[in-house]
C-alpha cells in the first residue's frame, strides 16, 4: 500500500470518529485544552500504527488509543491517581438509590434534555474515572459492551459492573444536585 493510499484509508477510518475521540478525552481529562492535546497525540499514534490495523471498524480501535493516550497523559502531566479507592460511604449511598428504568430519568434521556445538560455534565464530572469512562462509552458514545471491553482492555463482566455502579453513582449525584447539594457527592 502506498503512503498516499494508506493516508487516505486512515482518514476514511479514523476521521469520522474525531468527535467521539475528543468527547472521550474531554471526559477523562476534564479539560478542553488537555483533551485537544490528547486527541492530537492519539491521532499521531494511531497513524503511526495504522499499518497494523486489520479491523473494519475503526471506532473501538481509535477510542482504545485515545483512552490509553489519556491515561498516559494524565499520569505524566498531573501525576494523577488513576486507581480510585473503594469508598464505602459513597458506594453505600449509591446502593440505596435504585437505578431508574423509565426513560425520563435515565442518564441518556437526561443528556438529551437540553435544560438538564449542565446538571448531567456536573454529575458526570463527580464520578471516579473508571465509572465515568464506562458511562461515557456506553450512554454517551453508545458503544456495545464488547466494544467497551475492547477499548478499556477489560472483561465484559467488568464493563457491566463498572457501568452499573457508574450509573448508580451518577443517579445518586443527580438526585443530590437536584435537591440542592452543591458538591453532588
Amino acid at each position: 500500500m502506498t503512503d498516499e493510499s494508506q493516508s487516505r484509508r486512515f482518514q476514511e477510518i479514523a476521521l469520522p470518529h474525531l468527535d467521539a475521540a475528543y468527547n472521550l478525552a474531554r471526559w477523562l481529562a476534564r479539560n478542553d485544552a488537555d483533551a485537544q492535546d490528547i486527541v492530537q497525540e492519539a491521532f499521531l499514534r494511531a497513524f503511526k500504527s495504522f499499518s497494523g490495523f486489520r479491523g473494519t471498524s475503526g471506532r473501538p480501535w481509535l477510542l482504545a488509543i485515545v483512552r490509553n493516550t489519556s491515561y498516559t497523559w494524565l499520569k505524566a502531566r498531573r501525576g494523577a491517581q488513576l486507581e480510585v479507592p473503594y469508598d464505602d460511604e459513597v458506594e453505600n449511598e449509591a446502593e440505596g438509590q435504585p437505578y431508574p428504568a423509565d426513560r425520563e430519568s435515565n442518564p441518556e434521556a437526561i443528556l438529551a434534555a437540553s435544560e438538564e445538560r449542565q446538571l448531567f455534565d456536573a454529575a458526570l464530572e463527580t464520578l471516579p474515572i473508571e465509572f465515568r469512562e464506562a458511562v461515557v462509552l456506553r450512554d454517551v458514545e453508545e458503544l456495545s459492551y464488547k466494544e467497551i471491553a475492547s477499548v478499556a482492555a477489560i472483561p465484559i463482566g467488568t464493563v457491566m459492573s463498572r457501568l452499573a455502579r457508574g450509573r448508580r453513582l451518577l443517579f445518586a449525584a443527580l438526585t443530590r444536585m437536584r435537591e440542592g447539594s452543591p458538591h453532588g457527592m
